[in-house]
């Protein structure tokens, strides 16, 4: 019986060596840190500006407009009369709801669009990946948080926004 148990083993072990001989060559990289540091991200968000800054600067003047009429209700209420405070009271509610509304909206479009460039980039980002692990014949990137461990040199992410930066 110990023969055969032995002889088992034996055979599993010797059946397993083709598969450790041929171990995978393994990488990682950290898109946060990819997405923080490349250059594109800089000029996307500087395109998000220019493309939604009028709307984000007449967003932001209604809500000052907002907050000055708030202010000037709680200092001048003593000596408004009725009618100054229900004109006032009705400017703020439609202010209020225009600030909603144009903010709501401002929102959904900043959203939507901050969306598309971060696809762009993301296509960018794996290309960039695939060039570097067919260069450095890589079988297997993986994303750095599914992973525990990993040996410095494995991390790939400096690499990959070194050949973004270069690309641009």
């Amino acid at each position: 019986m110990k023969k055969i148990v032995n002889g088992a083993l034996v055979s599993m072990m010797l059946a397993g060596a083709p598969l450790a001989a041929q171990a995978e060559k393994l990488a990682v990289v950290d898109m946060g840190t990819v997405f923080q540091q490349i250059p594109q991200r800089e000029q996307m968000t500087n395109a998000l500006k220019a493309e939604f800054g009028d709307r984000m600067a007449e967003v932001q003047k209604m809500q000052d407009d907002l907050k000055g009429m708030m202010e000037k209700q709680q200092r001048d209420a003593a000596l408004m009369t009725e009618a100054q405070k229900t004109e006032l009271g009705r400017k703020m509610e439609q202010t209020k709801a225009d600030l909603q509304l144009k903010g709501k909206a401002l929102d959904e479009d900043l959203r939507r669009r901050q969306g598309e460039e971060q696809n762009k980039l993301l296509v960018k980002v794996q290309k960039a990946i695939n060039d570097i692990a067919k260069q450095d014949q890589y079988d297997m990137v993986l994303q750095r948080g599914a992973v525990i461990y990993v040996k410095p040199e494995a991390d790939i992410s400096n690499k990959v926004v070194e050949a973004l930066s270069k690309g641009q």
